[in-house]
């Protein structure tokens, strides 16, 4: 993954990030917020090709917190080889 993938992959994640919390604040009783971070996972899986890096990915879009986490490991790892190149 090159550095400007990252970097759009990162601004993506901050954004379902933020999503997540206001859906947390409503206490899950918000079916907008859950379409948005449902479309967001989904089109993350597809734009970046997150399954290339993780293939266990697709598994875990159904629980958010865990999706989160796995798209900071990838990031993490990618981030490094760049910094090593």
């Amino acid at each position: 993954m090159d550095k400007l993938s990252i970097q759009r992959l990162k601004k993506t994640l901050s954004y379902l990030e933020s999503k997540q919390r206001e859906l947390k604040r409503k206490n899950n009783n918000d079916r907008s917020i859950e379409s948005m971070i449902k479309y967001l996972k989904k089109d993350m899986l597809e734009q970046f090709n997150l399954s290339d890096y993780d293939i266990y990915i697709k598994e875990e879009i159904k629980n958010t917190e865990i999706f989160i986490k796995s798209v900071h490991t990838i990031i993490e790892e990618h981030s490094a080889l760049i910094c090593e190149s």
